[in-house]
């Protein structure tokens, strides 16, 4: 199927009204799922709405959330979310360290008692709104073994970093810390197909490509997939995370932290408040004149998209190309979605009573 934008975001803010949020944190909790399907990450789009709505119905997210600073000094600040939904918490994070950024240079906030946040380039990219560099990670659902082991213990907690350019696009740089990010399960299981070698292990620790093995006690693999192939370097990227997501601000951490996912509960002995985001804002021209840098990024971007390529019709790609790609493709030609996701989607619209897609 496919369906124009505004037609999604009609459609995925009245879902988030019939939960109980405010107009405001509607709109804005959208738009954060449609900028990700526009963007081409199908796996972060409206398809995680239905895990929204399965929160909420455990009781697990707070549409009315009053969310609060809890501590700050002049450059820094930790948010309590008030268990609502991260793609509300999170921009309110990132707006508080670019405030900050705007009268320090820098500005860092981490968060606890939050939730899913969407996709880590919507939040980063706020900054470059403001020619400043963004960065914003999370962790997640316990669903990753650290190197040699076969027991869930991280999230596939993702790090975004975002750079303003001159006449070129931001260039981001998303990515999750794990071998392939749960949602990309979530797809293959909805299209019926296998994955790749490499993404998930069985529950004995053997290789697999059954994107179900998840509910059977397997378990993702940090990015590298093995120690041969640097899953040591995944998993400390994935331990910074959680770190500075949760251990610095009072969220869950490690196989604590509250799944997103139906099929796992919340520990019953949790070490924080919910799960924990970090986000911050740098100035540009704390180091150098803003134009400067954008030009200098302009000429980085340059030289790298003429870097000799091993195949003739192969070039290479700069962090961020694909999903500008598709956000100028699927803004001009509309959003596909799958028919398992249509189908979930229009189940809650049935649920809430509202039109279907």
């Amino acid at each position: 199927m496919i369906i124009t934008e505004q037609s999604l975001r009609t459609f995925t803010q009245n879902i988030f009204l019939a939960m109980g949020c405010s107009l405001e944190h509607a709109i804005l909790s959208a738009d954060v799922l449609v900028m990700s399907d526009l963007r081409g990450i199908d796996s972060h789009g409206v398809a995680r709405l239905i895990g929204y709505v399965r929160l909420w119905e455990k009781g697990r997210v707070n549409t009315k959330p009053n969310i609060s600073i809890v501590h700050q000094t002049p450059t820094t600040a930790t948010v309590d979310g008030d268990a609502g939904l991260g793609l509300v918490v999170a921009p309110f994070a990132m707006k508080l360290a670019i405030e900050k950024a705007e009268t320090y240079g820098s500005g860092w906030v981490a968060v606890r008692n939050s939730n899913h946040f969407g996709i880590a380039g919507y939040h980063a990219l706020m900054a470059v709104e403001k020619d400043m560099i963004g960065f914003a990670m999370t962790n997640a659902s316990p669903l990753v073994a650290p190197t040699f082991s076969n027991e869930r213990m991280l999230g596939t907690n993702p790090m975004c970093y975002a750079f303003p350019a001159g006449k070129f696009p931001p260039l981001i740089v998303d990515m999750a810390t794990s071998a392939a990010a749960n949602g990309k399960l979530e797809i293959a299981q909805r299209l019926g197909k296998q994955v790749p070698d490499g993404w998930i292990q069985d529950a004995n620790g053997a290789n697999t490509t059954d994107p179900h093995s998840l509910k059977t006690g397997g378990s993702l693999l940090p990015l590298g997939s093995d120690r041969e192939h640097g899953s040591h370097k995944g998993f400390g990227l994935s331990a910074t995370v959680d770190i500075l997501s949760a251990v610095l601000s009072g969220a869950n951490y490690g196989p604590w932290v509250p799944p997103f996912v139906s099929f796992l509960e919340p520990s019953e002995n949790p070490v924080g408040l919910g799960i924990g985001h970090f986000v911050g804002a740098m100035r540009v021209d704390g180091f150098r004149p803003a134009d400067e840098f954008k030009n200098h990024m302009d000429n980085w971007i340059t030289r790298f998209k003429e870097a000799t390529v091993i195949e003739p019709d192969q070039k290479v790609v700069i962090p961020g190309e694909p999903e500008l790609a598709a956000q100028s493709a699927r803004k001009k030609d509309g959003i596909p979605l799958v028919e398992a996701v249509v189908n979930d989607l229009n189940g809650l619209a049935d649920r809430f009573g509202l039109d279907r897609l």
